[in-house]
């Protein structure tokens, strides 16, 4: 196949969004999403570049090779690995679409809420937490959050690509949905009941705070119990992506 040569001057960031890293890229490649265009960094080999390279010819992809300090700019200075690409912004899934996965796998719906988390790299290794635990949909709000990147997508290591992400307009209304729909809703926080009590049986979803403030009060409200990861030491708080790790790891631990 001909190789495919654009100016990379003529990229509308605003319309587009970046992702970075060999693994993430591949990933991308395989699930053969629509792509913009592929930057590489001048001189730059390896096995997953040749997998990357036969992919993008195989595809009809436009690419280009570029300095270092291109990428650089384009990945914000994250660790790109010398390959970055442009594609359409992400497309954010619906709670019926994650209700149509639970049933085609014969399973209890199962969700991770988050109410206003900031932090990419958080979303990142939360949703390739959630890839692993079997998690039917991550559900944010549109204001105050964090949204689909290209740090979360390198973070997530190409579980961005198999976890539906669902954007809503107010977390509390979402809530109300899911409950009507027979699911129970649980909250988070230091104070609740013990983890290791907990009956996380049947349809679920499990709410994570913001990293600092936590979850809010009026989506604690909104929920039908709260839960609380037990501890010991003097730190009496866990780092978000954490936090829901364990909490996603007692759910599929009856799952899996």
């Amino acid at each position: 196949m001909t190789r495919k040569i654009q100016q990379y001057s003529d990229i509308q960031q605003q319309d587009s969004e970046i992702l970075f890293g060999k693994h993430a890229v591949l990933e991308v490649l395989h699930a053969k999403k629509q792509i913009n265009k592929l930057f590489l960094q001048k001189g730059i080999s390896g096995r997953q570049i040749v997998d990357i390279l036969e992919l993008v010819k195989q595809q009809g992809v436009i690419y280009q090779e570029v300095p270092k300090a291109k990428l650089d700019d384009l990945s914000n200075g994250e660790n790109h690995q010398g390959v970055v690409i442009t594609l359409p912004p992400y497309e954010y899934q619906t709670i019926d679409d994650s209700f149509q996965l639970a049933e085609s796998r014969n399973e209890a719906p199962f969700f991770i809420i988050l109410d206003e988390l900031e932090d990419p790299h958080n979303l990142g290794s939360i949703l390739r937490t959630a890839d692993a635990t079997g998690v039917h949909g991550v559900i944010i709000p549109k204001r105050r959050s964090v949204g689909l990147t290209g740090i979360v997508a390198k973070i997530s290591t190409g579980a961005i690509e198999h976890v539906p992400v669902i954007r809503v307009t107010n977390l509390v209304q979402a809530i109300d949905d899911l409950k009507e729909r027979g699911v129970w809703i649980f909250s988070s926080d230091m104070e609740g009941e013990d983890m290791r009590t907990w009956n996380s049986d049947g349809s679920i979803a499990i709410v994570i705070g913001n990293e600092g403030k936590g979850v809010s009060p009026i989506v604690k409200k909104a929920s039908d119990g709260v839960i609380t990861i037990p501890m010991v030491g003097h730190v009496q708080s866990l780092n978000a992506s954490v936090a829901a790790s364990i909490l996603m790891y007692e759910v599929a631990r009856k799952r899996i």
